[in-house]
């Protein structure tokens, strides 16, 4: 009767370490998010991040988000592009305009690995708005509302954290439901 007892306390330990290790890291886009890889080997298996995936790399930055990091990366959803005025993707998307596409998304990268809690808790240091600077040179103002994070960025648009603290072996992705844009 202990043995069985036993057995069985050992079996739901085991599986309650199993969904744990699991529960670790968040789905995104229908797709496990493994923190063994890197942000482009993780993002490419997001439905949720297409058009992000596919501006990346007509910006040349797959290299840059593949390399050691540390980076945080603030990634707009493909709903959060479609609401970007009608030929804003397909016009940034043309080769000539490599530059503006680039400034856009290094707007959306940090060089540190910044997990949500330890940006409230920069934001709370900072008496409720924290300045983040992007390795696109734009500033972020980060707030934090009802454990939520808002991001507003050098134009007055404000984007949402949706999903934080999605762990990678190169750093962090946290998704946010509006496109930041840089002053141009």
């Amino acid at each position: 009767m202990i043995k069985s007892v036993l057995r069985g306390f050992a079996l739901a330990t085991a599986m309650s370490a199993v969904a744990f290790a699991a529960a670790k890291n968040p789905t995104v886009g229908g797709a496990a998010m493994f923190d063994s890889k890197n942000i482009i080997e993780n993002a490419v298996n997001s439905k949720d991040h297409t058009t992000l995936v596919a501006a990346v790399k007509a910006a040349g930055l797959v290299d840059t988000l593949e390399g050691n990091g540390p980076f945080t990366v603030f990634a707009p959803t493909n709903e959060a592009f479609a609401a970007l005025p009608k030929g804003t993707v397909d016009t940034l998307l043309k080769p000539e305009n490599k530059a503006t596409l680039t400034k856009v998304l290094t707007c959306h990268v940090v060089a540190a690995d910044a997990m949500a809690n330890t940006v409230a808790k920069m934001i709370k240091d900072d008496g409720g708005e924290h300045d983040i600077k992007t390795v696109g040179g734009c500033v972020l103002k980060a707030k934090e509302n009802m454990g939520k994070i808002t991001l507003t960025d050098e134009n007055g648009g404000v984007s949402h954290v949706t999903i934080a603290d999605v762990k990678q072996s190169n750093g962090v992705i946290h998704v946010v439901d509006k496109v930041l844009l840089p002053k141009m």
